[in-house]
């Protein structure tokens, strides 16, 4: 198994999209949208993962751009909450981070920051430092306040932050909906992997076009 690998691109990520939830049919549990409950939770898209020269740079987390950003037009559109995590740490909060990577991502690295490319002038920002973007953050009160009950997650990695902040929020009494064609992660087998453990009891794995099909016009 490739560590990294594009497994999605801009041509195929549809395609293969629909071909992962199909390997899901016997696992993936419906759940209908409701647009006056739902918020997006656009996770990580920095720099540090978008960018070639960086090691940690994910191969195909350019093809999930765009999807996302109509994602975050569709949501801005019904007035419903989108908000972006940035994950960054320092030693005192880093906890296993600063044992299990390589390197410790600050608030100083200029990789910290989000892609120029993200469509996310109006969403809320949110810092945080272990997978889960619940942990140690105001998250929970900024859903609650808004009456959020359902979340729509995207953005890397996959089986890391995206899957942990999936769990998370099913543990928190959120319906979750995960977005199969708007995460990614180093290769195809983590991705997977993730979608059919969070399919048979966190969330239902969704196409991006069929969450914007899901908001009322």
């Amino acid at each position: 198994m490739p560590m990294k690998e594009a497994y999605f691109t801009r041509e195929n990520i549809l395609g293969k999209s629909k071909e992962m939830l199909s390997d899901l049919n016997g696992l993936r549990r419906e759940r209908p949208l409701v647009q006056e409950q739902a918020a997006l939770l656009v996770l990580d898209l920095q720099r540090y993962f978008l960018q070639e020269a960086s090691h940690a740079f994910v191969p195909s987390a350019g093809a999930i751009v765009g999807g996302i950003n109509r994602l975050i037009r569709a949501f801005t559109c019904h007035r419903r909450p989108v908000i972006a995590t940035r994950h960054v740490n320092t030693p005192q909060d880093a906890g296993r981070m600063s044992v299990w990577w390589r390197e410790l991502l600050t608030a100083e690295n200029p990789l910290s920051r989000l892609i120029d490319e993200l469509d996310g002038d109006d969403a809320l920002c949110l810092d945080k430092s272990q997978y889960d973007a619940f942990h140690n953050t105001p998250l929970m009160e900024m859903l609650t306040e808004r009456d959020v009950k359902q979340v729509v997650i995207c953005g890397v990695m996959t089986h890391l932050c995206c899957e942990t902040t999936a769990r998370s929020a099913f543990m928190r009494g959120f319906d979750v909906f995960f977005a199969v064609d708007g995460t990614a992660t180093y290769n195809e087998a983590f991705h997977r992997a993730a979608l059919l453990n969070l399919s048979h009891g966190f969330a239902a794995p969704v196409l991006i076009e069929d969450i914007i099909a899901g908001l009322q016009p």
